[in-house]
């Protein structure tokens, strides 16, 4: 390792989850820029794992939650964690020979030169965290030179800086929207606004949120936006192939449905979004990616029978007709993904609060035309590269998807504005703003 190498942690809260969310596409380009800044990336798990020392069974673990456990094993472990508390949890490293076949897992994995994994971590932090009311150690059996946690945990490494990444504040801004225990949430953004060496944002109105909700001096606080990584396998793809792969899942032919992909929770307004397509009339069909989470049964009630005959929207049979027209996939893998995303004739992200907005980003990288909301960061993320639209005002979603829907000559001036604005997040210019917080502390 050279002089000028360190090694950083980053935590894979959000990349130990079975499926995908912005938070884990974040930490994964992360751990990337990482290595090409020239540092040593460990990632540290919170996963079931086996609490056995045997290091073939630690790497099986790793990869099957349901490795079952001697109950002797189990005992022992939780009494040391409730004597330990609230001093200091342990990790141990996961040896990753390759003995366990994991090329599925492939496009999960952040970059790594070493994983560590303290046996369910994260929910032991957060439980204790109720309890003591401050952050858990964390020892490894190499210590970092720098922590940076990509989400705001209840935890941190003794002596070595601390950095976290507060990607937004929906709890605290729009509170119906999430199933957050409010006081809990506050009280560790206070926490961790005060204990952190420095707060790592990803917009400037995710930077004003923190000053004005939490008290955050600005000095305290960078806002290092962020940049998409997509392979040039799947970015470069011949259209011929990417039709042929559209049409195989959906049906529909290439640039001849809008889409959305994203989770479908209330932030994300499913709801108002379905209500405005199906007001709009328009022939071009609507995919909608993503697995159901909080509050998803209203959101997605005008996609159900009983709901529909209940719509203002003409004949049982017109809403009928319209709801064959709109097709769900709970999944696909991101290499699909990315071939959904370059069939789609646009875009459509009409979110109620975002703190960055990586969609929109993905969308213009790969040439399509985007409709999102002009609220929260998205209007810094997307510039003059979309139409926004007010996303409480369903009228003016139906009226921005018939535009889109209609004038071919909009969507492709939207495309090359687009690509000119996703150049401004590019890897480069991350990787600067990074290096830029972390110089302050290695």
């Amino acid at each position: 390792m050279s002089d000028n190498q360190k090694t950083i942690l980053i935590d894979g809260y959000n990349l130990g989850l079975e499926k995908g969310t912005g938070v884990a596409t974040y930490a994964r380009n992360l751990s990337y820029e990482l290595r090409d800044l020239g540092h040593k990336v460990s990632v540290l798990y919170g996963n079931r794992g086996s609490l056995n020392r045997d290091d073939l069974l630690r790497e099986i673990a790793f990869f099957d939650g349901n490795v079952e456990q001697p109950r002797i094993l189990e005992m022992i472990e939780r009494a040391r964690a409730a004597m330990r508390l609230p001093f200091r949890y342990r990790a141990k490293q996961i040896p990753m020979s390759g003995r366990v076949i994991s090329r599925t897992f492939a496009a999960r994995l952040p970059y790594y030169d070493a994983i560590y994994n303290s046996t369910d971590l994260f929910k032991n932090a957060q439980s204790a965290f109720w309890l003591w009311k401050r952050l858990m150690n964390i020892k490894l059996p190499e210590a970092p030179d720098l922590a940076h946690w990509t989400y705001p945990l209840p935890v941190r490494i003794k002596d070595a800086p601390n950095i976290y990444t507060m990607h937004d504040l929906v709890p605290l801004r729009l509170p119906y929207t999430t199933l957050d225990n409010k006081r809990r949430y506050l009280r560790l953004m206070r926490l961790i606004g005060d204990r952190a060496d420095h707060i790592v944002t990803v917009s400037e109105n995710s930077k004003q949120d923190l000053i004005d909700l939490l008290g955050i001096p600005e000095q305290k606080i960078t806002n290092t936006y962020q940049s998409v990584q997509i392979p040039a396998k799947f970015r470069e793809k011949p259209d011929d192939q990417v039709a042929r792969e559209v049409e195989g899942v959906t049906g529909f032919g290439y640039k001849e449905y809008f889409l959305f992909w994203g989770s479908l929770e209330p932030k994300k307004n499913i709801g108002k979004m379905i209500e405005a397509y199906m007001a709009s009339e328009v022939s071009t069909p609507l995919v909608i990616i993503g697995a159901q989470a909080w509050k998803a049964e209203k959101e997605l009630a005008l996609l159900n029978e009983d709901a529909m005959e209940k719509s203002a929207f003409g004949s049982i049979e017109r809403t009928r007709g319209a709801r064959k027209r709109i097709i769900r996939l709970d999944y696909v893998p991101f290499g699909m993904l990315v071939s959904l995303i370059r069939g789609a004739k646009a875009a459509l992200f009409p979110s109620l609060y975002e703190g960055f907005g990586l969609p929109a980003l993905e969308a213009m990288l790969l040439k399509t035309p985007v409709i999102c909301s002009n609220t929260s960061s998205l209007p810094e993320v997307v510039g003059d590269a979309a139409r926004m639209v007010d996303p409480y005002d369903s009228q003016a979603i139906s009226t921005a998807i018939r535009e889109l829907d209609a004038d071919v000559d909009l969507r492709a001036d939207l495309t090359a504005r687009g690509i000119k604005q996703a150049a401004r997040y590019s890897q480069e210019n991350y990787r600067d703003r990074l290096q830029s917080v972390y110089a302050r502390y290695l």
